[in-house]
């Protein structure tokens, strides 16, 4: 089959970053789904964009569609037509859902019985017949969060579209959308070349982006990578690029050169965590660290002009990045005066959530509530101490102008903030590390202090919204409670004596001290089901088996640092003998399917026979040893005790009817299978197991 390449560029004013590299996910999946719908074979579709472009370029698509001749078997033919032999509204129907005549019906034999049906042939049709419709409807398909019409058209795209190549091997497909007709001419780069570029075939279009200084996305990246490399070598920095900053950037330029600029001196003595925001936010610059991670004067930018001008584009980076910083020493030395518990005082004024209250009340909560932590954790009275002062300050600095203007440094300039006013070193730290974790894999707080706030913060939140009946859905989570259980999670796994459920008690507690109304055991039980699910997400994540997650989690334990070395351990068990486990799970099945609660667990030691004794025996040393086993957070001891119980069950089920026609008889077996049954409960559900098994 004849193939050719397949060129479709749209031309526009600048498109903003998030939504370009949006499109540029979504495109191939466009194009790739219409041709496949129209039939038309071809190979990979690479997707091409700069600011002011979004393309695709396909190799091999087949010149035309293959004719084909398909069958279509309609209604019975007793349903097809009356007893007048008329068609019906139902052969009518299906004659014009294949837009064909009732005289084009025959009659086939399915299963059985007759249909009636149609042949339909459709002849091959030509990729240029097909490309221009399938291009206009790319190109109006596409979504943006925010589109727009210009002119007097009613299209509508994320910025005004300005030019449309459209080639099929060098031909031109017609192509036609918001009164901008396609061509083979694209534009250049603003400054370095402006203007038409002709572009001759699709597999010319990278090489004619080039000549009019236009790189593809891809290479900008490694193009600006490259370069920051090479002046950190030659300045002895380190360059800090974070993911969406440097995202943005890419997304800014067609042409990148990466320069070296330098502010003043004097804002060193900043809070680096602003002078590096109001870079990166602001200015899209990215902040240079000397080897010892000081912040240093160096800043880089990328320039997407003509590098002629480096050092007039250096310049004008320098004083417009003088002025957002003069903003932000400004605010900090502002913010400086004002004493942090005038600050507290003002969240009364702030509002929480409309039925929780304000932020003041938040706080007075997490007081407590950290105290609590840190009590639970084994802590002294100095350290309870710093938590309750931590969890009283760590909020007072989101009204101050720093962060305001800043948002994401919230926290982190609380602790400044209680530094400069004489705080503790381990309460401003804390404060500072307090939201942490703030997403997957970010680092937990350095301290049991900054644990103890950070849980005390994430737990009220999740509390309170189960309180009031808001807790997340599928589409909504607006308070980031999923996001805030992870993190108490991570949290409490380093803190196994603090018990959760203990802290949602507490919580809830506080909650209706301060005069909300709801059913406290309803919404603990809520809330510690929440906390299981969100477990039981991260052991699979782990890659636990979900039997084994399963079991651990029947039993109901909740707290994670117990939760996940329970998993970890089965698993582990499992690995090393599984045979032993699930022979164990399945006499674990029979012997509780066989088991009667009503009998109790109390059984007759004399009137027991050998094979019965032996497991009587075994259950009993099982019994401590698996009491021992927990208590001392042993889990692996716990699962090797039980596993000392397969022999003897084995041998029970193989020796002893126990059904036996005598009562008494029956019922002793019964209350030992029972007796069998009851360490196995505080240590996993083995039953859970045993269904896989």
């Amino acid at each position: 089959m004849t193939t050719k390449d397949f060129l479709l560029e749209i031309g526009s004013e600048e498109l903003p970053s998030a939504p370009l590299d949006a499109a540029r996910a979504e495109l191939p999946k466009l194009l790739g789904a219409a041709l496949d719908e129209a039939g038309l074979a071809h190979g990979e579709i690479r997707v091409i964009s700069s600011p002011r472009r979004l393309a695709a370029l396909v190799s091999g698509v087949a010149c035309a569609t293959e004719a084909s001749t398909q069958v279509f078997r309609g209604p019975k033919v007793a349903q097809a037509f009356d007893a007048d032999g008329n068609p019906t509204k139902a052969a009518l129907g299906f004659c014009r859902g294949k837009g064909v005549d009732v005289g084009a019906l025959e009659v086939v034999e399915f299963k059985g019985e007759k249909h009636v049906a149609v042949t339909v042939s459709e002849p091959a049709k030509r990729a240029t017949e097909l490309l221009g419709p399938i291009s206009e409807g790319v190109i109006a398909g596409l979504s943006w969060p925010r589109s727009m019409r210009w002119g007097s058209t009613s299209e509508r795209y994320c910025r005004p579209v300005r030019w449309i190549v459209c080639l099929f091997g060098e031909d031109v497909v017609d192509v036609r959308f918001a009164n901008i007709a396609s061509g083979r001419a694209t534009w250049g780069h603003r400054v370095l070349a402006p203007g038409e570029h002709e572009v001759p075939s699709p597999s010319s279009y990278l090489d004619v982006l080039e000549g009019a200084y236009v790189l593809d996305h891809d290479a900008r990246a490694e193009r600006i990578r490259e370069q920051i490399a090479t002046l950190e070598g030659e300045l002895g920095l380190v360059v800090d690029t974070p993911a969406s900053t440097f995202a943005e950037v890419v997304n800014l330029c067609e042409w990148p050169t990466v320069l070296a600029g330098h502010f003043d001196e004097r804002f060193l003595e900043v809070p680096q965590e602003i002078i590096c925001e109001a870079m990166l936010k602001h200015q899209r610059c990215f902040p240079a660290f000397a080897a010892d991670g000081s912040l240093s004067r160096t800043f880089i930018l990328v320039s997407n002009g003509d590098s002629a001008h480096n050092a007039a584009i250096v310049q004008g980076n320098e004083r417009v990045v003088r002025a957002r910083l003069d903003d932000a020493a400004f605010f900090f030395e502002e913010d400086l005066k004002v004493s942090m518990e005038d600050w507290l005082e003002s969240l009364a004024e702030v509002t929480f959530q409309e039925r929780l209250g304000t932020l003041r009340q938040k706080v007075a909560r997490m007081e407590k509530l950290a105290g609590e932590v840190a009590r639970l954790a084994g802590e002294d009275d100095a350290t309870i101490a710093h938590a309750e002062r931590a969890a009283h300050l760590a909020k007072a600095d989101l009204v101050s102008q720093a962060v305001v203007e800043f948002t994401s440094q919230q926290g982190v300039m609380g602790g400044h903030y209680a530094h400069a006013a004489g705080e503790d070193d381990v309460v401003a730290a804390a404060i500072a590390e307090h939201y942490r974790p703030r997403y997957a894999g970010d680092e937990l707080p350095g301290s049991v202090v900054g644990s103890a706030v950070a849980v005390s913060d994430k737990l009220d939140t999740i509390c309170g919204m189960f309180a009031i009946g808001e807790p997340p859905t599928g589409s909504k989570d607006p308070f980031a409670q999923r996001r805030g259980a992870i993190g108490v999670i991570r949290l409490l796994e380093r803190m196994p004596n603090v018990r959760l459920r203990e802290l949602i008690d507490v919580s809830l507690g506080l909650y209706e001290a301060q005069g909300l109304t709801f059913d406290r055991d309803e919404v603990a039980k809520a809330v510690s089901g929440f906390f299981s699910g969100r477990l039981q997400t991260m052991a699979r994540e782990e890659g636990a088996q979900p039997d084994a997650v399963a079991a651990i989690a029947h039993t109901g334990v909740v707290d994670p640092a117990e939760f996940l070395s329970r998993v970890r351990a089965l698993e582990a068990a499992r690995g090393e003998t599984r045979e032993l486990m699930d022979d164990l799970a399945q006499a674990f099945l029979r012997a509780t399917h066989l088991a009667d609660p009503s009998l109790g667990t109390d059984v007759d030691r004399a009137a027991l026979g050998e094979a019965e004794l032996a497991l009587y025996e075994a259950t009993e040393a099982a019994e401590a040893d698996v009491a021992a086993a927990l208590a001392s957070d042993r889990f692996s001891d716990a699962l090797a005790a039980l596993a000392a119980l397969r022999g003897p069950i084995d041998r029970f089920f193989e020796d002893v009817l126990v059904m036996d026609e005598d009562l008494a008889v029956r019922n002793r077996r019964l209350a030992l299978l029972n007796r069998f049954a009851h360490p196995f409960a505080g240590v996993a559900d083995f039953a859970a197991l045993a269904k896989v098994s």
